[in-house]
């Protein structure tokens, strides 16, 4: 489909049976559909459910709520860390975000009542039984073990980050071990020292015409330029031991840096294994990792849709009332005509529900109230916003 004109939001909403549910759906379907296509539609199917009494359906509307929010989130929080492993591949975040493995992303797939079903059936349960425990267990468990694999891989790709970081940065703070070599200094011996010296280039003519005389006892031409930055050159030089002191604080007028460092062979292997090991343990992990973000993304995002169709169905009955009538449907609205859509569905519905007729009309412009943060219509209403996991 167009991504122009497509929203990556869904709407799930319900209406009572007319002499059909059959019925309403046509007349929803009629209705935005044939002068300007509004939205893409399609029947929602919720399995019919026991109901106990109204004192259980307001608590379980109330708890439903909370674990929506929480689902969501969980949700959300998967899809953000999936783009986050991704890093420099964001544009295949959303290939990767497949309720259902499916080849076709949820937010091109209108049929998510089906994701949900073919996962959950429970027909004829019900709802004091409906397992919110099972569905909140399930995805506490995401959420755990995300926090759990997110903590390993992340200190993981910290540590490598840091010792990148030192292998990389201007001359006074970035790692040697990558640029010196045994060469370049007088090793071993009791008397002479070989030191590296940051020059600045300004500064670097001075270096050549003082460097010697900076101190006593500096070997003469034993200076060269083992390395530059943009700013800087890197030079060792060799002197006596006795005279170190001397010739860092005199170095220091003139702007010449003298690095601590030794050298030791070890300790630079040392640090290149390290280096290696940390960037393949990273590699190692990157694909299960991505694969138990797609598994996972995939279970919390059908629990969702199965909260947000619990929802449905006892919102749905405390609205429209017993015996159990009604249509479930879901619509994916067009970019450009969701203030229409809303209009047209106001119209198809305003009769279930006169209060709020009245309000609305005082305030036409903006249809929909937002009481207590849940915005108000005469028809049962679930936003499944799919905009959330968009990475660009």
């Amino acid at each position: 489909q167009d991504k122009g004109t497509k929203m990556t939001e869904f709407w799930l909403i319900s209406a009572p049976g007319e002499k059909t549910c059959q019925q309403t759906w046509e007349k929803l379907h009629a209705a935005t559909t044939k002068n300007n296509n509004l939205s893409t539609n399609s029947k929602f199917n919720i399995p019919d459910l026991k109901v106990g009494t109204l004192d259980v359906l307001v608590g379980l509307s109330d708890e439903l709520a909370k674990l929506d929010a929480f689902v969501e989130s969980v949700v959300k929080k998967v899809a953000q860390y999936m783009a986050d492993v991704l890093e420099d591949s964001k544009d295949k975040v959303q290939e990767n975000l497949l309720a259902n493995g499916g080849k076709d992303g949820f937010e091109k797939d209108v049929s998510l009542d089906q994701k949900w079903q073919a996962k959950h059936e429970f027909h004829s349960s019900s709802l004091d039984t409906v397992p919110f425990l099972f569905i909140f267990k399930g995805v506490n468990q995401i959420d755990n073990d995300l926090k759990a694999r997110a903590s390993a891989y992340n200190n993981l790709k910290g540590n490598l980050q840091n010792l990148e970081r030192k292998n990389a940065g201007s001359l006074l703070t970035r790692s040697l071990a990558d640029i010196v070599k045994k060469e370049d200094f007088v090793l071993d011996s009791e008397y002479l020292v070989t030191l590296l010296v940051i020059v600045p280039k300004l500064n670097y003519n001075d270096w050549v015409k003082q460097y010697e005389t900076l101190a006593e006892m500096v070997v003469p031409r034993s200076s060269n330029v083992l390395f530059e930055d943009q700013d800087s050159y890197l030079c060792n030089v060799t002197l006596f031991r006795k005279a170190v002191d001397d010739f860092k604080h005199k170095a220091r007028e003139y702007k010449f840096l003298v690095r601590d460092f030794q050298y030791n062979e070890e300790e630079m292997k040392a640090d290149k294994e390290e280096m290696n090991r940390l960037s393949t343990d990273k590699k190692k992990q990157f694909g299960p990792l991505v694969r138990w973000l797609k598994v996972n993304f995939s279970e919390a995002f059908i629990a969702w849709i199965h909260v947000k169709a619990l929802r449905v169905f006892v919102e749905s009955v405390l609205r429209y009332g017993l015996p159990v009538n009604f249509q479930a449907m879901l619509l994916q609205p067009n970019k450009k005509t969701m203030k229409k859509l809303r209009e047209v569905l106001y119209d198809l519905y305003k009769h279930l529900d006169s209060s709020a007729a009245a309000i609305i009309d005082a305030t036409m412009d903006i249809p929909g109230l937002n009481l207590s943060q849940q915005e108000y219509y005469p028809y049962v209403y679930y936003k499944i916003d799919c905009n959330l996991l968009e990475f660009k």
